[in-house]
């Protein structure tokens, strides 16, 4: 598997570095092509002479990329995680270190739209159900139960006193004769034999 990224730029950068692939570059100050990063996520795209602000993002969700040798066959290369987004030097830089968008317009504001939230949970509940659970898997007891009980005494002492259920026991049913014949099918029109 290859490492890969995607490489976003903006439109009149994306004809420089189109012209400098199929070589047709008009002059030397075009050849130079290069990527720096100052920081973790923030860095310098160069071509030529210009310098651009670019910005290391991760994309909401894996893209998969594949290559073909015969035009028939796609052959997987990588899973793509990260973008690199050059901006223009009017652009903002990105607020987060995820990219709210997908690649392509269904999936714009994706981790909004399209994925589950996550659930409200209090995190001091879920450390004590956590505790109770390991608990009672080494042997123990869950602590700070709450137990429901009705507040009719009658009700209390009938389901004490109330005693297990068995299985309901199996109907006699004669046995079954050795000689037994079967009765010979009718020529009726409601078998039909045929195929």
């Amino acid at each position: 598997m290859e490492e890969q990224f995607v490489l976003r730029v903006p439109p009149s950068v994306a004809e420089r570095i189109e012209s400098l692939l199929n070589e047709n570059g008009s002059s030397d100050d075009d050849k130079s092509l290069d990527l720096s990063f100052s920081d973790g996520r923030n860095g310098t795209f160069v071509i030529g002479n210009d310098r651009f602000p670019a910005s290391l993002l991760d994309l909401p969700c894996i893209v998969e990329s594949y290559k073909t040798y015969d035009d028939s066959v796609l052959i997987k290369t990588a899973d793509i995680g990260q973008m690199i987004m050059v901006r223009e030097h009017g652009d903002p830089r990105p607020d987060a270190v995820e990219y709210r968008h997908g690649l392509t317009s269904p999936m714009r504001d994706a981790r909004r739209r399209r994925f589950r939230r996550e659930p409200d949970l209090n995190p001091e509940l879920v450390q004590r159900v956590e505790r109770d659970l390991l608990n009672i898997m080494a042997g123990g007891t869950a602590e700070n139960m709450d137990v429901e009980v009705d507040g009719d005494e009658n009700a209390r002492s009938k389901s004490k006193k109330a005693a297990p259920l068995a299985p309901p026991p199996k109907p006699d049913v004669p046995a079954a004769r050795a000689n037994a014949v079967e009765p010979d099918g009718s020529d009726s029109d409601e078998s039909d034999d045929s195929v």
